[in-house]
């Protein structure tokens, strides 16, 4: 079977659109129907359907196209393991074009600089976040209702909450919502799984 590219694409929220990455994708010679997506996914996320749906299509020799490494991983680790994997099945990981190599030393290098900025990018942001939630806290203007999850934030909150690496106070300032608003997300999930008890005399 000849070989093949396979593309990834991702964006963080559902108001995000993939349009430009899907472009960038077939410019890069994936085809259409080749192209795998998440969307409303963190790259934090290893768990993303779309992403284990084009690893699963790659075969040996073929190429995982991503426009960016960021697309792909947000922490070093993830993306090492990642490009790790490809290496051992005999898959060629290209970013946005440029073929990583993971025995050229310098190619290993400038991999792991990007993994490292995509990481410090992510860092940077939950400190942002913090710090603006402190101030809009100083000045009263984080109270009355909050805003509500859609249904795909509440499953991916629940998901989130289930893998053990994330806090409340996390999972409240990823998603801009209150502390009790996440914890009445897990309990609607709990309550929703328990066993309904018979009414039967």
């Amino acid at each position: 079977m000849a070989a093949t590219h396979v593309g990834y694409c991702r964006c963080s929220t559902d108001s995000q659109d993939l349009t430009a990455q899907r472009e960038r994708l077939r410019e890069l010679g994936v085809a259409a129907d080749r192209i795998y997506l998440d969307h409303g996914l963190t790259g934090t996320n290893r768990a993303r359907p779309g992403l284990d749906q084009a690893l699963a299509a790659l075969r040996e020799g073929d190429t995982l196209v991503v426009p960016k490494l960021d697309r792909l991983a947000r922490s070093v680790p993830d993306a090492r393991a990642i490009g790790d994997d490809l290496a051992r099945r005999g898959i060629r990981l290209s970013l946005g074009g440029q073929v990583y190599d993971p025995t050229d030393p310098m190619g290993k290098m400038f991999f792991n600089i990007l993994a490292t900025f995509a990481e410090f990018e992510v860092d940077l942001l939950r400190m942002r976040t913090r710090e603006g939630m402190a101030v809009a806290r100083a000045k009263g203007r984080l109270k009355g209702r909050k805003p509500k999850l859609s249904n795909k934030q509440r499953a991916e909150l629940r998901r989130m909450h289930a893998t053990g690496n994330y806090t409340i106070t996390d999972l409240a300032e990823l998603f801009s919502i209150s502390r009790p608003t996440v914890y009445r997300a897990i309990a609607a999930a709990t309550e929703s799984r328990a066993p309904q008890r018979s009414h039967d005399p």
